[in-house]
């Protein structure tokens, strides 16, 4: 008989997954059952239809379930790149709602919020979305409300935005199911600095600079906030200037000092790396690509792509797309 204390967690597997998001969730909840004394998770390797899986890094994992045989588990999260798809969509799609329905836990790390969201189980809940794959979620699922926290637990399923989040993740998880001090003993044997819990947002990456967003300048901080909530609409950076109230020439120079870029190759870097993400991870054409990102002439974001990428987006795109046929991965995995 199987025991009914231990919460078992099913980890869903696509192909090209990005293997540090399953280990950054397993080893907690292994070391958690060591320091307890007694197995309080048990976890299960699901794919679509029990076959062996590649992860992102070459790996090859067997799984212990088809996803028609996971009745049986409490909880069960999906890791996959944003371009996964079922084999039988229709059928697997299926499957997800019944799990969900019959009172299987769902939840979503990385790009495994892709799938879930397909077969429309992040509905109406608020989802924790990795920055690179932002722009690419909102084309796809407009009326689900993205979040840039790390981590998002209120709804009814659990999403995490990338490998460390999913550690954040498993951290909570051994809290509810133990207790706090476990968890802090945990993060400890990994050295983990901080618990992070709902509301902390993602560092993100920089352009042309060695620091992350949370480190900047106050000034430069909030002008990115604005270039990225106007990106389809740009606005003139004076304007940007005005709204947080500095001249143009200090923003410039506090820009330059903190970045290596003015203002406005900064406002272009945010949305040629949207662009990017959009034509990677989306499947928008060139024309829906363009007006999403504030040009009204392909040829001109062609330009300016090629300014920052040094390839043009039709070839990048041809060249993910060659990749995506050959070994059904995405890169760069998050």
């Amino acid at each position: 008989m199987p025991d009914t204390n231990i919460t078992t967690i099913g980890f869903l597997i696509f192909p090209g997954f990005p293997m540090s998001c399953l280990t950054s969730m397993i080893e907690p909840l292994r070391v958690a059952n060591e320091i307890n004394g007694t197995d309080v998770f048990g976890w299960k390797l699901v794919s679509e239809d029990g076959g062996r899986v590649q992860a992102s890094a070459n790996v090859w994992f067997e799984p212990d379930l088809s996803l028609a045989d996971c009745g049986a588990l409490d909880q069960l999260f999906v890791l996959s790149g944003p371009t996964s798809q079922f084999e039988a969509q229709q059928k697997s799609n299926g499957q997800l709602r019944k799990l969900a329905r019959h009172g299987v836990a769902m939840g979503a790390i990385s790009g495994g919020i892709f799938p879930l969201a397909r077969a429309g189980l992040l509905d109406g809940q608020v989802t924790s979305v990795h920055w690179c794959y932002e722009a690419a979620f909102s084309a796809e699922f407009p009326h689900i409300a993205a979040t840039e926290h790390v981590i998002a637990m209120g709804g009814k399923c659990l999403t995490a935005s990338g490998a460390a989040a999913a550690f954040d993740l498993s951290l909570h998880l051994i809290d509810e199911a133990i207790n706090a001090d476990t968890a802090t003993e945990v993060a400890c044997w990994f050295q983990h600095p901080v618990v992070r819990g709902q509301g902390v947002t993602q560092r993100k990456p920089t352009f042309a600079a060695e620091i992350t967003n949370d480190m900047l300048p106050d000034i430069v901080r909030r002008s990115i906030d604005i270039f990225t909530a106007n990106i389809e609409y740009p606005l003139k950076i004076s304007e940007v200037a005005a709204e947080i109230g500095v001249s143009l020439r200090q923003l410039e120079r506090v820009f330059l000092q903190a970045t290596g870029k003015t203002p406005l190759g900064y406002y272009k870097s945010i949305r040629m790396h949207k662009a990017r993400h959009l034509l990677l991870y989306g499947k928008d054409n060139m024309i829906q690509i363009a007006l999403a990102v504030g040009y009204s002439s392909t040829a001109t974001m062609s330009r300016t792509y090629m300014e920052e990428f040094g390839i043009l987006p039709k070839d990048d795109r041809k060249k993910i797309n060659m990749f995506r046929v050959k070994e059904n991965t995405v890169l760069p995995q998050a």
